[in-house]
């Protein structure tokens, strides 16, 4: 599938201080997501600020955060989303075989031999934001068992966060960069 909009430029610079943030969160790169959102830069702006605060200000476990991103990307079929968090999981301590499981997370979330207790409760958590919205007490009582209330709550909000993402990028046609 092709974007439904035209990226902007890979080279664009204006707004030259939201550009230059947006690089700097990157590492310099602009990526498809990036020149997609840049058509509305104050809503470029409060994403970059955002997800910027996701990413790197959460007390949360790095390995939870991106187990959940993936979780919710392989639901919402983002691939874009899966690719660029599927690395970002196995640095933050998930293994090669965790990675292709998160593909089938419904799947996956049953599997005790390759997903602890902890993570099966963020994988089941995350299963029903997705799918329904509404958590099950239950599921929201085996979170409670790992994660204390600030966890937990950040837990819920990239959850929430990272399936805003993958909406955005599947409603857009949002591509993965060649490679």
């Amino acid at each position: 599938m092709s974007p439904r909009i035209p990226y902007l430029p890979l080279h664009l610079q204006q707004p030259a201080e939201l550009v230059c943030a947006i690089r700097a969160r990157r590492g310099g790169a602009l990526l498809n997501l990036d020149r997609m959102l840049l058509h509305s830069p104050p809503f470029a702006a409060g994403w970059n600020g955002f997800l910027k605060a996701v990413r790197g200000d959460l007390l949360l476990d790095a390995r939870l955060r991106e187990l959940a991103i993936c979780a919710v990307a392989a639901l919402n079929g983002a691939e874009y989303e899966f690719g660029l968090h599927a690395p970002e999981f196995l640095k933050a301590g998930g293994t090669p075989a965790q990675v292709e499981a998160l593909r089938a997370p419904l799947h996956a979330v049953s599997d005790d031999a390759l997903f602890a207790d902890v993570l099966r409760a963020v994988l089941q958590l995350t299963i029903e934001m997705t799918r329904a919205v509404r958590v099950d007490e239950s599921t929201f009582a085996a979170v409670r068992v790992h994660l204390d209330e600030r966890r937990t709550v950040e837990l819920v909000g990239v959850v929430a966060a990272y399936n805003m993402v993958s909406r955005f990028l599947v409603a857009l046609g949002v591509e993965p960069e060649p490679g």
